[in-house]
């Protein structure tokens, strides 16, 4: 009976001391996959979104304003309004991408440069962290492109001046 103590106790201390090599190599081969699967997953392409133009001849504006509703809580849309946490929307169809008096953008918005066009308005509310990576707004976007649309289009009504539909 103590020799079986004894096989029993050495083996549970062989075991302690001494890995065994599959487990090792198993185990490295899993982290080094599941780090790779990070850093393909970092790289990957963000996937095509709708063009916006053909969606905008049917949007309805009062649909926007609905769903723009959860915008609200950043943004203010009244001609001459004061920003927020968000900059004012008034007139942004069309103007200078991070250029509102007073708000201050973070370097990825101010960065892009060009205007807020149908098409960049649409890829920016599709999903804001991956057109602009590094920008402060921590709205995850709106996914349907109908929504979207929508939104654009009740956008563009908040002119003088309305920019022309594409």
């Amino acid at each position: 009976m103590v020799a079986v103590w004894v096989v029993w106790g050495s083996h549970m201390i062989g075991e302690l001391l001494i890995p065994e090599p599959e487990m090792a190599k198993s185990s490295s081969v899993v982290a080094k996959a599941s780090a790779s699967a990070k850093r393909s997953s970092a790289k990957a392409a963000p996937a095509p979104i709708e063009e916006i133009g053909p969606l905008l001849a049917a949007a309805s504006p009062e649909a926007g304003q609905k769903t723009f509703k959860k915008c609200k809580v950043c943004h203010t849309i009244d001609k001459d309004g004061a920003n927020k946490v968000g900059p004012n929307l008034w007139n942004v169809v069309g103007a200078h991408r991070a250029k509102r008096d007073g708000f201050k953008y973070s370097d990825a918005l101010a960065g892009l440069g060009g205007n807020w066009g149908y098409e960049e308005l649409n890829a920016f509310l599709s999903k804001p962290k991956a057109y602009a990576p590094g920008t402060k707004m921590a709205f995850a976007g709106i996914k349907k492109a109908s929504d979207r649309a929508a939104v654009i289009a009740y956008l563009r009504g908040l002119s003088d001046a309305p920019a022309a539909l594409p």
